[in-house]
């Protein structure tokens, strides 16, 4: 019908939470049905996403979007008006085909993910129902546990070697709003104990927050004060996002841990001696990219969530070799690193045929846009990582799925087990 038919595609550069140009799409039906994205980036970034085009000029350090922009409104906009924007794998594999290469460096992942994202956005629209029940049907109704972030170290932030030190993760809760008033209840009173230890200066106002902690150990001690200080010691896990290939030397084929080399075995003991003294209930990307066999083990040998970031790229090739030799158990999946939403979905549904959990994961360069949270309900798949409770466009996630919440009523459910909810 002439409604469901795209009138117009446009892009445009704007600003994302880290201060950095990114890339804004519009796409607008002949109906009136309208979908907009903010395509988010990550500081921390594997080799097997796709790529985002960049400028590379003077503009913001080299960091300008403009090339993406032109990408979207003189080559894909012409191709899709007219379109049936309700024909999203369609055009999902046409984009795929108009850019013509391996990891989307032609057009650029953020020209195309901006693009898909919001023709579901608009055909959503268009038919009348909320993006999660587009993406997943009449059966999304599984709030996710939400993962927060609340101790930075790595690579950009210093400190521990590791990335996301300590990640607190509101098992106990009973519902999606609960676990979001017990998470910003922690992060407040963290905040409290270290600017007792640290000082003012050290702390910024909301989580993650970045003391100068060096071992991983010290920032779970930390946190467990402030959980158990509230109270609140039978509803939280905790979760570490180790990020390994930041610290990992592939000359020396070590890994350089609070200023020692050690091997992929010492790392596996080490993460055994830290989930037998801590409420440990994930790891993400314990090894470095490239160790699929090192993941089998680990994910054998640990009896807890183990999440595949950079190793997986939430590519289903990638995936699939993960699959086939049991390395993880669980798929991060961040659609910008494939660039489109059929792409990220296939890759779900293969972990989830596998005996996989997904964790709907957000990026460190954030925007305001919310699909995330519509993704992860969708999905059912019981999780999201969006980071910490310090910045609107984290929180802009939070709220949209109390609303969620809110619209499916007593309906909604909040898992008890966050890994396999189904």
């Amino acid at each position: 019908m002439e409604q469901f038919e795209i009138k117009e595609v446009k892009a445009r550069e704007i600003l994302d939470g880290g201060g950095y140009p990114t890339i804004e799409v519009d796409v607008l039906t002949k109906g009136g049905a309208f979908g907009r994205t903010a395509v988010p980036s990550g500081l921390s970034v594997g080799k097997h996403e796709a790529i985002k085009i960049r400028d590379e000029d003077d503009r913001y350090g080299g960091m300008g979007v403009l090339n993406a922009v032109k990408n979207v409104n003189e080559i894909i906009a012409p191709e899709l008006k007219g379109r049936d924007v309700t024909k999203q794998r369609e055009i999902d594999e046409f984009l795929i085909e108009l850019d013509g290469t391996e990891n989307k460096s032609k057009l650029g992942a953020n020209s195309i993910l901006g693009v898909s994202l919001s023709i579901a956005k608009a055909a959503s629209e268009c038919i009348g129902i909320p993006l999660y029940k587009y993406i997943g049907g009449i059966n999304s109704y599984i709030l996710p546990v939400p993962l927060c972030v609340v101790i930075h170290g790595g690579r950009f932030f210093g400190g521990c070697d590791f990335e996301d030190a300590s990640i607190i993760i509101p098992v106990g809760a009973e519902t999606f709003s609960e676990a979001m008033r017990i998470n910003t209840e922690v992060c407040h009173k963290l905040s409290d104990i270290l600017k007792k230890k640290y000082g003012n200066r050290t702390v910024i106002e909301g989580a993650p927050f970045v003391p100068p902690i060096k071992d991983v150990r010290e920032a779970l001690d930390i946190t467990l004060k402030a959980v158990e200080e509230l109270g609140y010691g039978d509803k939280f896990g905790l979760g570490i996002d180790a990020a390994a290939n930041n610290f990992y030397d592939e000359k020396k084929e070590k890994y350089i841990v609070m200023e020692n080399q050690v091997s992929r075995e010492d790392m596996i003991e080490f993460y055994k001696e830290l989930i037998s003294t801590y409420p440990i209930l994930m790891i993400e990307d314990p090894l470095h990219e490239e160790d699929f066999e090192g993941f089998a083990e680990i994910t054998t040998e640990l009896d807890i969530e183990i999440v595949g970031d950079d190793i997986f790229a939430t590519n289903i090739k990638r995936l699939r070799r993960g699959i086939e030799i049991g390395a993880a158990n669980t798929l991060l999946l961040k659609v910008d690193q494939i660039g489109t939403i059929s792409e990220a979905l296939d890759a779900a549904e293969l972990a989830f045929r596998n005996g996989y959990g997904v964790l709907v994961s957000g990026r460190s360069l954030e925007t305001e846009d919310t699909v995330i949270a519509d993704i992860a309900v969708g999905l059912n798949c019981g999780q999201i990582k969006t980071g910490g409770t310090y910045r609107n466009e984290v929180n802009v996630k939070h709220n949209r799925l109390l609303r969620i919440e809110e619209e499916l009523g007593r309906l909604a459910r909040y898992p008890k087990n966050f890994r396999k909810p189904l």
